[in-house]
């Protein structure tokens, strides 16, 4: 593709990221959890627990963003013994090595649920493309922030691999139950947004700019793209509402449905592989209906987010 053209792409592009992570920035303006209000939510055990995070160095340079490995067992001594399940946080856009390690480490489970909203014997195939939006800006985001996308590098053939979501029709019919659609999901956001403080100084707007003008641009672009993705919880929440949401909590009772399944036939060693996004609302409920407690924990690092050295 000549320069000048996919230059003219990334700035359409960048554009309409602008707006997205405009709604990211409303919420991520949010008051922090007190412990005592975070359990009272019934969030997490740990108000301070995430499933992606910013790796910083000495000076507050963004070194990388990670992404957790997160293990639960059963609470009560000799429950169950060797059943242990997994969330592993995903994120659709990564370094090619991110999908390579993810490769390696699901091949130890007995069974890996997986996310994609088709129907169930979907298998994903690496270069094949739904030709939906969706697909359409997680294609133009890998080539705008140089990476790969998670339907090409990871392996779904595996026989370890189930399917443990939506089916188009199921969502949809969901989705018209709870009144949802896109615009009502957006409007969500934006009036979550609204209500937070906006005192607080803010230089997002330039550091865009100059994330689009540097001659490290992709790597810019990335630091600028983690920092927001950093404040998830805050969108995701915003996203929920009273009474959850299709998008979230609806697919993961589909995911945690086919997981219990998947116990009661005698599987052992478990992983869901979700967005992060999902996760904490599904440690909720491994700890409240599985009677799991999280054990132990390890970080993947998704993005590399360090300058080429001068």
């Amino acid at each position: 593709m000549p320069k000048p053209y996919r230059d003219s792409i990334f700035f359409v592009l960048a554009g309409g990221l602008a707006v997205l992570l405009g709604f990211c920035r409303l919420l991520a303006a949010e008051p922090p959890v007190t412990p005592a209000t975070a359990q009272k939510l019934g969030k997490l055990d740990s108000p301070d627990h995430k499933f992606i995070r910013l790796v910083r160095d000495s000076h507050g340079d963004p070194q990388a963003m990670e992404t957790a490995i997160v293990r639960y067992v059963p609470a009560k001594d000799g429950d169950r013994p060797g059943l242990s399940v997994d969330l592993v946080g995903a994120v659709h856009v990564a370094e090619k090595s991110y999908y390579d390690q993810l490769n390696k480490a699901f091949e130890k489970y007995d069974s890996l649920l997986f996310e994609l909203v088709a129907d169930k014997n979907t298998v994903p195939k690496a270069g094949r493309r739904s030709g939906s939006p969706v697909s359409a800006i997680q294609v133009a985001m890998k080539n705008f922030l140089d990476l790969d996308f998670q339907l090409d590098d990871v392996d779904y053939t595996k026989r370890n691999f189930v399917h443990a979501d939506m089916s188009p029709d199921e969502m949809a019919k969901s989705m018209a139950e709870r009144g949802e659609s896109i615009w009502s999901m957006m409007l969500r956001m934006m009036a979550a947004g609204m209500a937070q403080q906006s005192g607080a100084s803010n230089n997002s707007d330039l550091d865009l700019i100059m994330a689009l003008f540097d001659k490290n641009r992709a790597i810019q672009m990335k630091r600028f793209m983690a920092d927001q993705m950093e404040s998830m919880d805050g969108v995701m929440l915003a996203l929920e509402g009273p009474k959850g949401s299709t998008l979230i909590s609806a697919r993961n009772q589909a995911a945690l449905k086919v997981l219990a399944d998947q116990i009661k036939s005698g599987k052992k060693t478990l992983a869901i592989f979700y967005g992060a996004g999902h996760l904490s609302d599904m440690e909720k409920h491994l700890i409240a209906d599985f009677g799991l407690k999280r054990a132990d924990e390890r970080w993947l690092e998704a993005w590399n987010l360090r300058l080429p050295a001068k």
